[in-house]
């Protein structure tokens, strides 16, 4: 099995698929997406990648499995894996078989959850939250502007036995594609996982780091991995490290419907590019499905701005508190309540990073860049006092200043920047389910 790239649209060199073509994969697939960029993408259905940018890896993906009959999939399509974001890589799946005349199978799989469906779920007991995450309320998913389920690999394998030879899904679990494509050949459980978590993020298992295509072969109690790029290659380490990617333990990594454990594989190279791993084990558990969700926490605007004066860089501290009083007096004269909007302002250069972790507060830095941030229950509210907040940076006095003029230099005109709707993470919660199919419908077309 091969894996493009860490993501749909970050690309990949058209000489490693074509490699991987050589090879005669079981299939080709890449994941779509990931929370990792925040929750902006789950609650506006906007795509985190450009529209051109997953054209290009799709027509290349698409091509080269039709030519070749065997199955492409793509797990959490449009970043975020919600209704908008499948129907967006469904469009421009349609879009490139039109162009070239390829016909095929399409499986559409949907992860997008109906509230309905959540508040029966949640009055019968089956949904629990995660770690220290507190209980789910129903007002909590009435404030939710979109969930999703995270499917595991049962979706893609019923779309495999019905003959579906392109799959897109919705949000999914990272290595459900690939693992499906393994149990479909008849494949133990614990390898056909451990593949997919390989695979998940391509070339992320080899060095060095770069997007790239990533091939993988299972077998009943063993999993191989070699890069096709012949200026990459597979390490024992590298494949450990993405072995422990984005996982809270070293051996244990919990999946829908069981646990994958490490604690006896052992990791050889085959060759200074080849790896092979073997002795994971599958255990069956409950079978349960995180959810995710995004709600609306207000409208942002923000300015960028940036001083390298030694005498404003010296009282810092001082200076944006007086900024923020000074702002919060400029904003109740226009009437907006004090619990209506939020005024946050980071320094990059010397703890926009780190904040109050910062290991070495007391380092004088040469220049510092400063992003004032208003989030507001408007976005006229955000923006009046982002305004305010702006000036006052920009024209007060601090002591010892020699500059009559601006403080601060901005490399933008305007200054002030609408964000629009902003949103956060609203659920670290299960849901106990007994059918894996149930939450995630399959939608059958000829292309």
């Amino acid at each position: 099995m091969m894996s493009a790239s860490g993501i749909l649209g970050y690309g990949f060199p058209e000489a490693s698929l074509q490699a991987a073509l050589a090879l005669k994969p079981d299939m080709i697939g890449v994941d779509g997406g990931s929370s990792d960029p925040g929750p902006h993408y789950l609650g506006s259905g906007k795509t985190l990648n450009s529209r051109l940018a997953m054209k290009r890896d799709l027509g290349l993906l698409l091509r080269g499995a039709i030519a070749n009959g065997i199955p492409m999939m793509v797990g959490t399509c449009g970043g975020a894996g919600g209704t908008p974001h499948l129907a967006a890589c469904a469009d421009i799946v349609r879009e490139i078989a039109a162009e070239h005349g390829l016909h095929f199978k399409l499986a559409l799989i949907e992860a997008e959850q109906e509230k309905g469906f959540l508040l029966e779920q949640l009055e019968a007991g089956r949904i629990k939250p995660l770690g220290n995450a507190p209980e789910l309320r129903a007002a909590d998913l009435d404030n939710a502007v979109r969930v999703v389920g995270m499917m595991g690999p049962e979706p893609y394998l019923a779309a495999l036995r019905a003959g579906a030879q392109v799959i897109l899904g919705g949000r999914g679990t990272d290595p459900a594609p690939w693992a499906a494509l393994a149990l479909h050949h008849g494949l133990p459980p614990a390898p056909a996982w451990y593949a997919g978590k390989i695979l998940e993020c391509a070339c992320n298992a080899a060095i060095p780091k770069k997007h790239d295509c990533l091939m993988v072969t299972v077998g009943e109690d063993y999993v191989e991995t070699e890069p096709l790029n012949p200026e990459l290659r597979c390490t024992p380490l590298s494949v450990a490290v993405q072995a422990l990617h984005e996982n809270a333990s070293p051996v244990i990594r919990y999946e829908p419907g069981g646990v994958v454990d490490s604690s006896d594989c052992r990791i050889e190279a085959l060759t200074d590019r080849r790896v092979r791993i073997t002795g994971m084990r599958w255990t069956e558990r409950p079978y349960t499905i995180k959810l995710e969700g995004a709600r609306q926490a207000g409208y942002s605007a923000i300015a960028i701005a940036a001083t390298r004066d030694p005498g404003l860089i010296g009282q810092l501290d001082s200076f944006m508190d007086f900024v923020r009083e000074s702002t919060a007096t400029k904003v109740k004269a226009l009437g907006i309540a004090p619990d209506d909007y939020q005024l946050v302002l980071r320094l990059y250069g010397r703890d926009g990073v780190m904040g109050a972790w910062e290991p070495h507060p007391d380092d004088a830095p040469t220049e510092v860049s400063l992003i004032a941030e208003v989030v507001a229950r408007t976005q006229d509210i955000a923006n009046a006092a982002l305004s305010l907040a702006r000036v006052t940076l920009l024209h007060s006095d601090f002591p010892g200043r020699m500059c009559r003029e601006g403080n601060m230099a901005f490399p933008f005109s305007p200054s002030d920047i609408e964000r629009g709707a902003i949103y956060e993470f609203m659920l670290q919660h299960v849901i106990e389910i007994d059918d894996p199919l149930r939450m995630f419908p399959i939608r059958y077309e000829d292309v």
